[in-house]
């Protein structure tokens, strides 16, 4: 495919997204449909969709509208792109520009949150709402997990590398990498299939490396989907017995096969009460993914006060159930992947105040500028 083709592919997939389809769909219905378009092409296209996602608000202001046409317009003239030549009206190019078009607008564009969300956003990150605001128009680093049950950092850089990966280490947390070269090959590459890195952001890898663990304990992934947090915790202290929850069940499906891979040991429990209680109850709690927009673009222009709300009613049963869980002397850890502070220091003081038995031992927000993702997490200590 031409640039310009991929640009009108592009174009038609935010259509489609911009009409209520969730932007992952689109792109899977588009390439089923399209076998001619090659891994290249695809990945293209994808970017192209993303970026103008990250920037839906901007890229309509520069490109005079809110349609697929329009966003990819403003994408391309804020990078400098010279449009006559992909707005050439070729076979299967976009059509040629109108007259309204091809002048770029007057005055400065508009954040690209939704508007009922910048107060908020600014309330919870205070002095880092610009700098946050700014990073969610951009592209994510990708990050892996050293699996340290398995391997050493240096280790599987080296193994990386072989394989045409090429990474650096985070200052964040020790068993980060992050991606420089080659993330393409990294699901097919051995160092990924024999176990010895997962692809994990380093926000999430820091709060798991600040839990207390230690040998011997037992452990309850309490809200655990595809089991990340778990393969975390089994990675850093694999001499702990680690067990795995989900009110949907089929979330968990992926955890046998990564745990295997992995080298570690996993239950599954459909009733964690019946093997409670624990040493040590993860709570990482379905949440606004604020803090992972710039990977999921189109939910922060899905996401409702209404939606907000839920989740925060949501968290406090999930919190209020799973307390029960832990032994006395036992720890509690919530986390989210939100910068809001509804959905996180909000939380843990409602918390304490229904549970005064809890007290506080640490709470931390992980954002941008630490070098991944916005995370939150908290220990609380049952007395």
């Amino acid at each position: 495919m031409t640039p310009a083709a991929r640009v009108q592919a592009a174009i038609e997939i935010l259509d489609q997204v911009q009409a209520g389809t969730v932007a992952e769909r689109a792109l899977t219905n588009w390439a089923r449909k399209s076998r001619f378009a090659g891994s290249k092409d695809r990945a293209a296209i994808r970017d192209h969709v993303f970026d103008a996602l990250r920037q839906r608000n901007s890229a309509g202001f520069l490109g005079r509208g809110s349609d697929g046409r329009a966003l990819m317009l403003g994408v391309l003239r804020a990078k400098g792109e010279t449009l006559e030549e992909v707005f050439s009206g070729a076979a299967y190019a976009p059509a040629v520009l109108q007259a309204g078009e091809a002048i770029a607008p007057a005055g400065e564009a508009p954040l690209d949150l939704p508007d009922w969300l910048i107060d908020p956003l600014q309330e919870s990150l205070g002095a880092a709402f610009e700098r946050t605001a700014e990073g969610m128009r951009h592209r994510a680093p990708i990050v892996l997990r050293v699996n340290l049950a398995k391997t050493s950092v240096t280790h599987a850089q080296h193994a990386l590398e072989s394989e045409g990966i090429l990474t650096a280490p985070m200052a964040m947390v020790e068993t980060a990498l992050n991606v420089l070269e080659g993330a393409r090959r990294i699901k097919q590459s051995k160092a990924f299939l024999e176990g010895l890195v997962e692809l994990q952001d380093g926000a999430s890898q820091a709060m798991v490396a600040a839990l207390p663990l230690r040998d011997g304990m037992k452990v309850l992934d309490y809200c655990a989907g595809g089991g990340g947090k778990s393969l975390a915790m089994a990675g850093r202290v694999p001499r702990a017995t680690y067990f795995a929850h989900d009110v949907d069940a089929n979330r968990m499906q992926d955890i046998a096969p990564r745990s295997k891979r992995a080298g570690a040991k996993i239950g599954l429990l459909n009733a964690p009460v019946e093997a409670a209680p624990f040493d040590l109850v993860l709570c990482d709690a379905p949440c606004s993914g604020s803090g992972t927009w710039r990977r999921t673009p189109d939910a922060k222009w899905r996401f409702t006060e209404e939606a907000l709300r839920d989740l925060v009613a949501v968290q406090a049963e999930i919190l209020d159930a799973s307390q029960a869980l832990v032994k006395k002397g036992g720890a509690l850890c919530y986390a989210t992947c939100s910068f809001l502070r509804a959905e996180n220091t909000d939380q843990i003081d409602a918390f304490m105040q229904r549970h005064p038995e809890f007290t506080l031992e640490w709470q931390r927000s992980y954002g941008f500028d630490d070098g991944g993702d916005g995370f939150f997490g908290a220990v609380l200590r049952r007395a």
